[in-house]
């Protein structure tokens, strides 16, 4: 069920999960296709989370096809070229005006993490480390900054979460924290994550089943 309108837009960035293209971190010990299968399961748990928070919009930010894993309820762009930096502030830019939230497709467990006020408190920013050094979520009451904020920010290393919340604080804006969450990149990762996941978790069925078949 879509949880009431609110006054924040929701993003959520994400790869077509297409196996050898994504999650390519998995293999070994999965193989391609069910790498695959664990990312567009934890794509379809990130978006189901998604729907469950009071938004004004909600907007998959998409490098592929849209495919069956896809819900109502989203409007889809694609993402521009360029690196992640350029790739993030693009997601921003199709925002209007007022408070967005961004979020990826490798945290499954996130449901229990969106904050549902986005845009009532009194922050400029809001901001999710992930345990690899990077980070899950990020948010503006103003996305139109996006791009002097997110730009030149260097991505997929140990320090780029402390970077980019330097990035904010010394812009002047005051950031509220989100919980520390971990990506799932790896086999361990996944096998981390799973018992974090809510009742219903698509990613946490889809890892059952590769164990049982392992058995």
């Amino acid at each position: 069920m879509t949880a009431a309108s609110g006054r924040a837009t929701l993003l959520v960035i994400a790869k077509e999960p297409v196996p050898g293209r994504v999650k390519t971190r998995l293999t070994p010990p999965y193989t391609p296709q069910e790498a695959a299968a664990l990312a567009e399961a934890s794509l379809s748990d990130t978006l189901d989370a998604v729907l469950r928070v009071p938004a004004r919009r909600r907007i998959l930010v998409l490098d592929g096809k849209p495919g069956r894993w896809l819900p109502p309820g989203f409007d889809v762009v694609p993402q521009v070229s360029g690196g992640l930096d350029e790739r993030i502030a693009g997601a921003f830019a199709v925002c209007d005006d007022g408070p967005a939230l961004l979020v990826g497709m490798d945290t499954p467990q996130l449901a229990a993490h969106l904050p549902a006020d986005l845009g009532e408190d009194s922050h400029d920013a809001w901001f999710g480390l992930a345990a690899d050094g990077g980070f899950w979520a990020l948010g503006l009451a103003h996305p139109s900054r996006a791009g002097s904020l997110v730009r030149g920010v260097p991505m997929s290393t140990d320090h780029t979460g402390a970077v980019q919340r330097r990035r904010l604080v010394e812009a002047g804006l005051s950031v509220r924290d989100l919980p520390l969450l971990r990506d799932v990149d790896t086999a361990a990762d996944a096998a981390s994550v799973v018992g974090l996941c809510p009742p219903g978790s698509r990613f946490a069925a889809v890892l059952a089943s590769f164990s049982e078949v392992a058995r």
